[in-house]
């Protein structure tokens, strides 16, 4: 597992406490030694230049980072230092995070500058799919080719759907 733009190591940790193999990664030498403090494996370096052989994970996380990075370039590393088969987590805000977010009323121009800096999903998938990953990539060929001569001919132009997230919270409280 590859935790990139892993921060304090938060994630890593995490994931590592559930037996996990992780390697984290920050351009800051400052996360970098947190995360390490937390017995992280962590290297300094950056999304776009990762310090690792080809194929060399199965999946990579990022979690509240691809609004700081070259996204054509960080999604060219993953897909070089990732499996064939491997997969890629993201996380990142939604554009209703904004709209909500506490200090809003407080800054008022908050949300629309937080917009312009977060990609949305269309962008993202977008952003993906010129790096060659896709979802539709892990398709048995003779699937992908069927499934998309049917799509050409029976989607209409715009496609209206909708997303279900599954999204858990926690606080923990001391036993007793």
């Amino acid at each position: 597992m590859l935790d990139v733009g892993c921060g304090t190591g938060r994630w890593s940790e995490a994931l590592a406490g559930r037996g996990s193999r992780v390697w984290g990664v920050d351009e800051s030498a400052e996360m970098v030694e947190l995360a390490r403090e937390r017995g992280v494996n962590a290297k300094q370096a950056s999304a776009e230049a990762l310090p690792f052989k080809e194929g060399w994970f199965e999946r990579a996380l990022l979690v509240l980072v691809v609004h700081v990075l070259d996204r054509p370039r960080a999604f060219d590393e993953l897909r070089r230092v990732l499996a064939a088969d491997g997969r890629i987590a993201i996380a990142t805000f939604a554009a209703t995070q904004f709209d909500n977010h506490y200090l809003s009323p407080y800054f008022p121009s908050l949300p629309e500058i937080d917009r312009a800096r977060f990609p949305t999903g269309e962008t993202l998938e977008e952003d993906l799919g010129a790096a060659g990953i896709s979802t539709l990539l892990l398709l048995d060929e003779e699937e992908y080719t069927e499934g998309l001569a049917r799509a050409e001919r029976e989607l209409p132009e715009r496609v209206e759907t909708e997303q279900h997230l599954l999204v858990v919270a926690a606080d923990v409280r001391p036993r007793m």
